[in-house]
């Protein structure tokens, strides 16, 4: 069980007072490709000359840039930081319905690569990251872009390995009132996302529940597909590939011994005592690493 209890009023004007303080620091800009208009969030020192490689982070499946609150005023004291609500979620149009028998994941990423493009210039060299899906997707775009310095996957989808979820999520579409269905999303961001009680707070719930109303890209089939390990065998270069101990979408040990075997360009990290969402959870710490991987 979470250590709150929800509701609409005070909770939820704070926790909205704590993400509009993080917007803040960024301006947004909101760019369009093929039809597609983007969302894009720019943090840290504007890109130029002299700059340092700019960071680009993809959120999860049922999220949006702000998957990353937590960790935009570190990573983007020296950095340039590009936060994308990718295209089917939050504030970023949908993208097209792939062809039939297509690639699912092939419209969202001709215009994530198209609007990313027009802000900071074709083949302009980059650090990647994604979260969950957006660890999968992350992979992928960086095999079709290129110009690709460093990637960085945390509780990355796409593994092609078991899950394990202890507990049912719960349809909160279904939910016959509002009550109900804060009550099914703090269970499923309980389920899913966070371990630690302590952790699940009103700014998580406020995230999650912004998100989730959000989004109306299908990511979950794309996830459970596989292909991640296509992608990095592909890409090469320096990875590091993170998941919280007790990350439920996965069995983090095993899967980070196997990826990173025989493989010196890939640095695998398990932090103790978080869950799928390890940079919310234990952020300090991902920041950390983060920031030492990317030198």
């Amino acid at each position: 069980m979470a250590s709150f209890i929800p509701d609409s009023t005070a909770e939820a004007r704070a926790a909205r007072a704590a993400i509009d303080r993080i917007a803040a620091l960024g301006t947004r800009h909101d760019v369009e490709h093929a039809g597609v208009r983007v969302c894009w969030r720019r943090f840290g020192p504007a890109s130029g000359s002299g700059a340092a490689t700019p960071l680009v982070l993809l959120h999860g499946g049922h999220g949006s840039w702000m998957h990353w609150l937590r960790n935009v005023e570190a990573l983007s004291a020296e950095r340039t930081l590009w936060l994308p609500d990718m295209p089917g979620f939050h504030d970023s149009d949908a993208p097209p319905a792939a062809a039939p028998g297509g690639d699912p994941l092939g419209p969202l990423l001709d215009a994530l690569g198209g609007s990313l493009d027009r802000l900071i210039g074709a083949g302009t060299p980059i650090d990647l990251g994604g979260f969950s899906f957006g660890g999968l997707t992350a992979a992928r775009f960086a095999v079709r872009r290129g110009a690709i310095r460093r990637l960085l996957l945390v509780g990355s989808g796409g593994h092609g390995t078991l899950r394990r979820m202890s507990a049912q999520m719960i349809n909160w579409r279904a939910a016959p009132d509002r009550a109900e269905e804060r009550a099914a999303l703090l269970h499923n961001l309980a389920a899913l996302m966070l371990h630690d009680r302590a952790a699940i707070d009103p700014v998580a719930f406020e995230i999650h529940d912004i998100a989730c109303h959000g989004t109306r890209f299908r990511s979950k089939e794309v996830s459970q597909a596989g292909g991640l390990q296509a992608a990095l065998d592909t890409l090469g270069g320096p990875q590091l590939l993170l998941w919280g101990a007790y990350d439920v979408t996965a069995d983090p040990r095993p899967l980070v011994a196997s990826l990173v075997a025989g493989r010196p360009e890939r640095e695998g990290v398990v932090i103790d005592g978080a869950g799928h969402w390890a940079q919310y959870e234990r952020a300090e710490e991902f920041n950390r690493r983060v920031l030492r991987f990317l030198g």
